[in-house]
């Protein structure tokens, strides 16, 4: 089955290439009478656009979101919800000499060999400009979420080997790499600089929060709410490991000290004086803040000279053109908070828990 959808019951399938006329998505299971307008919508996608900073790439989409279905005065009609997102500025002719080369590190020989035939302005389908479809999707979502007292936060916690060490929330969208830690921020910023002068790339971690999760989300066995978070987050271009809580960090812990000490706070609420777990046992949220963490890979595409082949098997020199960013974690935050967002939405859904 064609892997384009995502979700069970707040299903969502994305449609578009990265040059062509437009991307989009469609949404198919939110609930009616939810309140959404094309600002709610707006204001995730324009955290995500491209051209923001220095920092990104230098395309410049104005990625304004338009309503097509599903949406009546200003109320949803539980209906399937379509989005439209034009392309506005490609310069395909960017990419005409690499339409027979394929790029190191990127998908251009696996989509090639699958289908036979590729779009290789931009990467076609591959692009990570299919993702604003994702965000305007998750938007909705987010409402649900909001309204039901669930809030997602994300930020990048590291870059090449610099790591936030402070984490304040207000200063996250105060600096273009997105980074809690002000002081950690311009160093990742310097970094960013000196990779693109020197023609190169860099990855990095970037961090999800979710505040006011209930418990009780999750089915096990095979749709554990972490295995869903693996898919949704692993599906993200560039995204090469997923943790969960301490993540990796349990496999140099012993037990006692991996463990969450569980009591009962003055309320009557079960709780735990740690959260290493990162908000789930046994594949059920258990009303901790769930925390997950990606690591990115450095972008494939640099004007760097490297060596590849060309679909005839043929040796080549590569110097890759057009726009691109030397990182790609500061645009990836909306993304992984709308992976998260996603999936949330839809456990919150199929519980039966959400309230509109």
């Amino acid at each position: 089955m064609p892997g384009n959808s995502f979700g069970r019951v707040f299903r969502i399938t994305t449609w578009g290439e990265s040059h062509g006329p437009a991307i989009g998505v469609v949404i198919d299971g939110c609930p009616a009478g939810l309140e959404i307008s094309e600002e709610d919508i707006q204001y995730e996608l324009d955290r995500r656009r491209p051209g923001q900073s220095r920092l990104t790439t230098q395309r410049k989409e104005p990625d304004k979101v338009e309503i097509l279905s599903g949406v009546f005065e200003g109320k949803t009609l539980g209906t399937p919800i379509s989005l439209l997102i034009k392309n506005l500025d490609v310069i395909s002719k960017s990419y005409e000499d690499i339409r027979d080369t394929y790029r190191p590190g990127h998908a251009d020989y696996t989509y090639d060999v699958k289908y036979g035939i590729r779009d290789y302005r931009g990467g076609g389908r591959s692009s990570a400009r299919e993702t604003a479809g994702r965000v305007a999707a998750a938007a909705i979502g987010k409402k649900i979420l909001n309204m039901n007292g669930i809030k997602t936060i994300g930020y990048v916690c590291q870059i090449g080997d610099i790591v936030a060490e402070h984490i304040d929330f207000n200063e996250i969208e105060n600096n273009p790499v997105r980074c809690p830690d002000p002081e950690r921020a311009q160093e990742m910023i310097n970094l960013i600089e000196e990779v693109r002068r020197d023609g190169d790339s860099i990855g990095g971690v970037v961090e999800v929060i979710s505040i006011g999760v209930p418990p009780g989300l999750g089915d096990p066995v095979f749709n554990k709410i972490d295995a869903d978070l693996a898919q949704a987050l692993m599906s993200i271009g560039g995204v090469r490991g997923v943790e969960v809580g301490m993540g990796f960090g349990v496999s140099r812990r012993r037990g006692s000290e991996v463990n969450d000490v569980m009591y009962v706070d003055d309320s009557g609420r079960l709780r735990f004086k740690t959260n290493n777990a990162g908000g789930i046992l046994g594949g059920i949220t258990n009303g901790e803040n769930l925390v997950v963490r990606i690591a990115i890979k450095p972008t494939s595409s640099i004007p760097k000279i490297q060596e590849t082949v060309d679909r005839f098997g043929k040796p080549k020199e590569l110097v890759v053109k057009g726009r691109h960013d030397p990182c790609l974690c500061p645009r990836a935050v909306p993304i992984a908070e709308a992976m998260v967002n996603l999936v949330l939405v839809d456990h919150l859904l199929m519980g039966k828990l959400a309230k509109i």
